[in-house]
This record gives structure tokens, C-alpha cells and sequence, in this order.
């Protein structure tokens, strides 16, 4: 009884002092929470079946020929059909009067969206802007007096600190989970202009758009996407940091677009064998494969082979800096570029020129517009119009407009299709329609080998079966 006696009173302290060592979260949740909103969307999705006793069978599937051919047709001809999509995120009050943050995808193409605050109010939002190059929306209601989040500095953030989100994950509202900083200034695919936060916090789906806090209650990020082959959480998630955001929001309140910076140039990454080719200390900057002729680089001296090391004063110590650093200075700006180039550090004077604004950078009515329909590939195609093939001097070719999630290979938005070769056979591609009709004929065990113009280059990227 005397050693039990003992041992407990060792214990003690360990125990108390691994209570007082324990984060809190409870401070912040009762003073942040109130700001965090319920964000869900309706979008309402028509077309025209000829089954109409198999509405959700879309036409290029192999199973929608077979039933056309032996399942008996309703009188009347085809059908129109409509039903609604739904689809539920979070937000966060930026200011009193109503402003808000969410993800460009959780409002993307809704015809309704509505906000419901903790107090159980509900208000239709509208959309002031949306980016999806950094996934930043900006929506608003007619409200005021509305409690709202304190805004952090990224920059202070540490790898290894404790931070808090809170969202909506499958719906249920404030639901508050917790975690450490796993890394800084993340590069994500196809994810150009985004340094992400890195987390272990447990994101789900409808946790999109929700604030990610550091331990004084300032929201540091925006929670966007995870990292998952289940569809679930599996320990990394990723957060835009909310400088990044609030400098997109400030652009879309004042202009209703983001204008971004472009120099022209196409670059790799420099691996320790290149660094050494090139006479390198270590692997560092980016490497430039080509010069867009008569672009801002081109014009300013810089050449193939050049390494960017810095750009405007800020150190490029990998690829993916560049695009983020060029993409956030101000088009028409000159500023001062550092190369390494044959063994010794030259600098130039760039322009910055402004990257083309996409079709969609705000809210546009879509009541009667179709819906933007991926493949079973997990591709959203376009068709080349005059002016896009006449300037990349292209007779024809599919411009992939978005890649989702189903997507099996490394296809990344901007990829024009040339050509798509199925057991030896060499099919030109020249209209969606074509190619949904290639597509269905081929056996979903079949691998599809794609030639894929990028850039100034062309590769091949293969898809190992057609399925999902």
C-alpha cells in the first residue's frame, strides 16, 4: 500500500504540470466563433434527356447507348429536365457591415447562396468577386452590427505552433478542431500563386472557406483544400494564407478583378545536378527553359539558361517562388531582376507586364447557362476559338479549363489537347463533342495517351485506365 501510495504521489506533479502545458481553445472559440458563418448554395442544373427514366445518365456514357437501344421511349420526344445541386462551406465576417470570406469553389456557379450566422439568422448573399487562382471569393449580405474576425500576420507564424479552425464540416455548424503548423509556403499542383499554410488540423468537407486562428485569436488563413486518396482527412491540410486573401478581396471591393504580373518566361526547377552543371554553390532559383519572344523578360536581356535568383529584392529559392512573387507585383512596375548566368550574378531592369484576366472574375447572372461538365476523366474542355489558334499558331486542340478532383493524371488547367492515341490509333482532336464520342467507345481498361501542347512545349501524358 506504501509503494502504491508512493507512486502516485510522483505521478502528481507530472500530471499537473502536463495540464498547465496543455493549449486552451476555449478563449478563442467563445471570442472568434460568432464570426464564423454557415455558407450553403443552390445551383440549379437543367438539360434535356431522352431517358427521362434515367435523368442522372449522362450521354457519353457506354450504359446510355444500350439503354436507348432496348428501354422502351416515353411519348414525346426529349424531356427537359431540372434539379438542384446543393452544396454547404463556411465563411468568416471580415467587417461589420457585412463583407465576408469564403472559397471561389464553395460559390462557384450557385444561383443561391445563403449565410446563416450562429444566431440562426439567415441572409442571401451576392458575390463581389470571386478568384479562382487563389480560390478567394468576396460575398455579402445586408446586414450591420455583425461581429467580426481580427486579422493575423502570416509572416509571424511558426512551424510547430499550435492553430484552431472552425467550420461547418458536413454541415455541422461551428464545429471546432485542432492542430500544429506543418509547414510554410507550400507549393500545391496546378496551385501557382498560393503559398500555403500546412496543417495536421482535421479539414472535412464544408470546413472550405472557414478561418484557421493562431493562439491570439487571429485568423491566419482560410482553410481551402486537403490532401487525401479517401476523400476524407487523412492529417494534411492546406490554408491560404490571409494576406494573400485580403490583398484578392481588396482588388475585387475596389475593382472586381485581380490583376496580376506576367514576365514571360517559362522555368524548371534546379536540381543539385543542375546547380552543379552551372557552376552553383548549391541548388537554388529558377531555371528560364524559354523566353516569351518580345515579353517583358525577352526585352529586358534575359535568356534560356539563366537562373532567376531574386526578383524586386525577394529571394527565389525554389521555382515555385517566381510565379507567386511575379504574380503579386503590379503590372506596369520596373523592377530589378538577379540571374545567374555562365558563372557569375548579372542583374536587369523588367517590366512587368499583367497576366490576361480570366472569362469569370466576378458573379455573373447563371440562371439559364449550363453547367460546366467534367469528363470521366475529371476534365472541363473548351474549344479553341479563331484568335487562340491563330495565336498559338494551332490548327485545332481542347483547352483544358479546369481540372477536378477525379482527375487521374497530371493534367493541369492551360493544357491544350492536341491529339489522343487509344491502342495505336491517332485521333486528332477538334471538338468536345469528338472527343466525349472517342471517349465512350473506349474500353475503360484501355490506358489513353494524350499529346498535350504546355506551354511552349508538348508532352505526353498518359491516363492508366479510362475510368475513375
Amino acid at each position: 500500500m506504501r509503494k502504491l501510495f508512493l507512486s502516485l504521489c510522483l505521478l502528481l506533479p507530472f500530471t499537473a504540470s502536463a495540464q498547465t502545458n496543455l493549449p486552451d481553445f476555449t478563449d478563442i472559440v467563445e471570442k472568434q466563433g460568432a464570426a464564423v458563418v454557415n455558407v450553403s448554395t443552390t445551383q440549379v442544373i437543367r438539360s434535356r434527356s431522352i431517358l427521362p427514366q434515367f435523368p442522372n445518365l449522362d450521354e457519353d456514357d457506354p450504359m446510355f447507348e444500350f439503354f436507348k437501344r432496348f428501354i422502351p421511349r416515353q411519348p414525346g420526344g426529349p424531356r427537359d429536365r431540372q434539379f438542384q445541386n446543393r452544396s454547404l462551406g463556411s465563411g468568416f465576417v471580415i467587417s461589420s457591415d457585412g463583407y465576408l470570406l469564403t472559397n471561389a469553389h464553395v460559390v462557384e456557379a450557385a444561383d443561391e447562396i445563403t449565410v446563416t450566422l450562429t444566431d440562426k439568422r439567415e441572409f442571401r448573399a451576392k458575390v463581389i468577386g470571386s478568384d479562382k487562382r487563389t480560390d478567394v471569393a468576396l460575398i455579402k449580405i445586408e446586414a450591420s452590427g455583425l461581429p467580426k474576425v481580427t486579422m493575423g500576420d502570416p509572416s509571424r507564424v511558426r512551424v510547430g505552433e499550435w492553430v484552431v479552425a472552425i467550420g461547418s464540416p458536413f454541415g455541422f455548424e461551428n464545429s471546432v478542431t485542432a492542430g500544429i503548423v506543418s509547414a510554410k509556403g507550400r507549393s500545391l499542383p496546378q496551385e501557382s500563386f498560393v503559398p500555403f499554410i500546412q496543417t495536421d488540423v482535421a479539414i472535412n468537407p464544408g470546413n472550405s472557406g472557414g478561418p484557421l486562428f493562431n493562439m491570439r485569436g487571429e485568423v491566419i488563413g482560410i482553410n481551402s483544400q486537403i490532401y487525401s486518396r479517401s476523400g476524407g482527412y487523412m492529417g494534411l491540410s492546406f490554408a491560404i494564407p490571409i494576406d494573400v486573401a485580403m490583398d484578392v478581396q481588396h482588388q475585387l471591393r475596389s475593382g472586381g478583378r485581380v490583376s496580376r504580373g506576367r514576365i514571360g518566361v517559362l522555368i524548371q526547377e534546379v536540381t543539385k545536378e543542375l546547380a552543379e552543371s552551372f557552376g552553383m554553390p548549391k541548388p537554388t532559383g529558377a531555371l528560364v527553359n524559354s523566353t516569351e519572344t518580345g515579353g517583358p523578360a525577352d526585352k529586358a536581356g534575359i535568356e534560356s539558361t539563366d537562373i532567376i535568383l531574386k526578383f524586386d529584392g525577394k529571394s527565389v529559392n525554389s521555382s515555385g517562388d517566381l510565379p507567386r512573387i511575379v504574380g503579386g507585383t503590379r503590372p506596369g512596375a520596373k523592377v530589378a531582376v538577379q540571374v545567374w548566368r555562365k558563372g557569375a550574378m548579372r542583374e536587369f531592369t523588367v517590366t512587368v507586364a499583367e497576366i490576361p484576366e480570366e472569362k469569370v472574375a466576378k458573379n455573373e447572372p447563371r440562371g439559364k447557362a449550363p453547367e460546366a461538365k467534367s469528363n470521366r476523366l475529371g476534365l472541363v474542355l473548351s474549344e479553341l476559338d479563331a484568335k487562340q489558334r491563330e495565336e498559338l499558331k494551332l490548327a485545332s486542340g481542347l483547352l483544358v479549363d479546369e481540372v477536378r478532383n477525379e482527375a487521374r493524371a497530371d493534367f493541369r488547367r492551360g493544357d491544350i489537347l492536341l491529339a489522343m492515341i487509344v491502342k495505336g490509333v491517332n485521333a486528332e482532336l477538334k471538338t468536345v463533342e469528338q472527343f466525349n464520342k472517342v471517349l465512350a467507345q473506349t474500353d475503360k481498361s484501355s490506358n489513353i495517351t494524350f499529346l498535350v501542347r504546355r506551354g511552349e512545349q508538348q508532352v505526353f501524358v498518359t491516363v492508366r485506365g479510362g475510368d475513375k
